[in-house]
């Protein structure tokens, strides 16, 4: 095949366009210039994408002997990953950027430009395998690596987007690929791995958050409110820097009456209430997912599990789907999903990633929580 490797500068997406390569296929190397600063410049390991990665990048694509080109989809991914983040923080909501960028830049804007141009895949460097199930379509399962596992931030792909997409490294351990790195030559062998969120440099997405928003802040403050109590505990300087579950940079100064730590329980962001109280006041067992994304076929009703962080463990759980106004025939944007393992410090604007076993069903985003009378 005609395969486009997306290579990040790194040594995952370096051995998967090098396994590629050598699998056969007539492969491309590209980089995502996803920054729209041309000198953006950021060493070490906090995030990705920088004129350091897409050195790495050309590097590594010269010792395998690929062509190499950097693709600017800055725009793209300003308007779908960089505004969705800012709106959804606006709104209260806790959104995943990778998720967004998977399903918007990746799997989509990348797949479309490569279809166009003649590709028949993209393989990237991500931790998941693909299979051909019985009924002929292609599945999606979880890596061998369950510590390096990516199926979570992959659970936005359809069908269509599996079936041009390789992922190479989804039967390896990562400390495998580092030494398969080393034997070939790829000077990112040892590089450490990227983190937090990439268009955020030093990682303070409160601060990012304040400076970019501005006047679009929902607000500039608000009250601390205590649930049990309804006493204003104390004042904050904008909704946008909390998140439910979220227990430090409160600084409330007075300790609850029974000595024990408050969670940050809700966040009202017209109002700017921020409302906190005790652990248990976290834990929830029902979760309502709207944007509902499939990897297959639709399910109606599924016993299986789901995933709510990104490294977050699996909850046993009741997955039910229905349909809106606006869905179209063998579509279901709307999941209800009740937890037999309660969950705590779930956020709106998070994803419900579902399984099937090993599998990704699908995924959806969260619009609500709520604990059923077991759990009051």
């Amino acid at each position: 095949m005609r395969v486009l490797a997306a290579m990040s500068g790194g040594v995952d997406s370096a051995v998967a366009a090098a396994r590629a390569a050598e699998a056969g296929h007539d492969v491309t190397g590209i980089h995502l210039a996803l920054s729209r600063n041309p000198k953006s410049y950021r060493s070490g390991a906090r995030g990705c994408c920088t004129i350091e990665d897409s050195n790495d990048a050309r590097r590594a694509a010269d010792v395998i002997g690929i062509p190499f080109y950097v693709w600017d989809m800055s725009d793209e991914f300003h308007e779908a990953v960089v505004e969705d983040f800012m709106d959804e923080y606006a709104a209260g909501r806790t959104p995943n950027p990778c998720l967004r960028c998977n399903e918007k830049i990746k799997f989509a804007a990348v797949l479309e430009r490569g279809l166009a141009l003649g590709f028949d895949a993209v393989a990237t460097g991500h931790y998941a395998q693909l299979r051909t199930g019985d009924d002929g379509l292609i599945e999606m399962h979880r890596a061998i690596d369950h510590g390096k596992d990516q199926s979570y931030v992959l659970g936005v792909l359809t069908q269509e987007q599996l079936a041009h997409s390789l992922f190479p490294l989804g039967d390896s351990v990562k400390d495998d690929v580092r030494l398969e790195a080393e034997r070939r030559g790829l000077m990112v062998a040892h590089k450490p791995d990227s983190h937090d969120i990439c268009f955020i440099a030093d990682g303070d997405n409160a601060g990012w958050l304040r400076e970019k928003l501005g006047d679009r802040a929902p607000n500039q403050g608000g009250d601390i409110v205590d649930q049990a109590t309804g006493e204003v505990l104390g004042q904050h300087q904008g909704t946008t820097a909390y998140t439910i579950g979220q227990r430090r940079g409160l600084r409330i100064g007075r300790p609850a009456p029974d000595g024990k730590p408050r969670f940050v329980l809700d966040i009202e962001p017209v109002s700017g209430t921020v409302t906190v109280g005790p652990r248990e006041a976290l834990r929830i067992d029902r979760i309502s997912g709207i944007r509902a994304r499939w990897c297959g076929t639709v399910p109606d009703l599924l016993e299986g599990t789901v995933q709510l962080r990104a490294h977050g463990a699996e909850h046993r759980a009741r997955v039910r789907t229905s349909h809106s106004a606006d869905a179209g025939q063998g579509e279901a944007d709307l999941v209800e999903i009740e937890l037999l393992d309660p969950a705590e410090g779930i956020a709106p604007g998070q994803a419900a990633v579902i399984y099937d076993g090993t599998r990704v069903v699908g995924s959806a985003t969260i619009s609500a929580t709520a604990r059923s009378e077991a759990l009051l």
